[in-house]
């Protein structure tokens, strides 16, 4: 029996699943604004596995995404996946945050091109668009998108938590948007499966997520 726990946390979704010789079987996850996902996601994996009587030992690995996303996000995300691998003995998995998010909208949306969009502030996101095979016709990257950003790849369907911005940015354009497909860890549930059966694991000392671009402080404003 392969026992996978799933780990969502690149946006402001956190989600947690658990697949069993590669279906879901238990899902916990929360849409927030707060990004309270340091708080959320010990307690879902409790939930989760509580739920379906077993206990981490139970486990043949841990799947994470493993961006790009929240800077935040990814931090919790795998610094709690590397801690239950570490402790349990298991192997660490990483999935590709829009990879996970492309495995849900191909299956909702099959035969058309799929931009996947995860908001990076103002008007840049982190996107990649697949075909739909699930090959990558544009590399992910960071961009900062206007009118005509990605007019080659058009028809596509979207989908992602930028959508809010590219309906008014790409309103005369062939292109369909999904609001209800949100980052997951279903979406992880098949590429994790995949690579567990041909034993593709990460280092767990050495693992890091893939931000894409620097994280940048802030500095707070003086009051007079």
């Amino acid at each position: 029996m392969t026992r996978i726990l799933h780990l969502e946390t690149s946006t402001k979704a956190c989600s947690v699943a658990l697949s069993e010789n590669g279906q879901l079987i238990a899902l916990k996850e929360s849409l927030t604004e707060d990004f309270s996902h340091s708080e959320n996601l010990t307690n879902y994996i409790h939930e989760i596995l509580q739920g379906q009587h077993l206990s981490p030992n139970d486990l043949s690995a841990i799947s994470v995404a493993s961006g790009p996303g929240s800077y935040t996000g990814l931090r919790i995300g795998v610094s709690t996946a590397k801690g239950l691998c570490y402790a349990l003995g298991i192997p660490l998995i990483s999935v590709d945050s829009l990879r996970s998010l492309a495995a849900l909208a191909s299956a909702k949306h099959p035969g058309v091109n799929l931009c996947m969009a995860i908001d990076a502030r103002r008007m840049e996101i982190f996107s990649g668009i697949y075909n739909s095979d699930m090959n990558l016709l544009k590399p992910i990257s960071a961009d900062i998108v206007d009118e005509n950003s990605y007019t080659e790849y058009d028809p596509l369907l979207v989908a992602g938590d930028s959508n809010v911005k590219l309906k008014q940015l790409w309103s005369n354009r062939t292109i369909t948007f999904d609001d209800e497909i949100h980052c997951s860890a279903v979406g992880q549930i098949n590429e994790a499966t995949r690579k567990f059966l041909a034993e593709e694991f990460e280092d767990v000392a050495y693992f890091e997520p893939f931000y894409l671009k620097d994280f940048v402080t802030v500095q707070p404003k003086k009051i007079n």
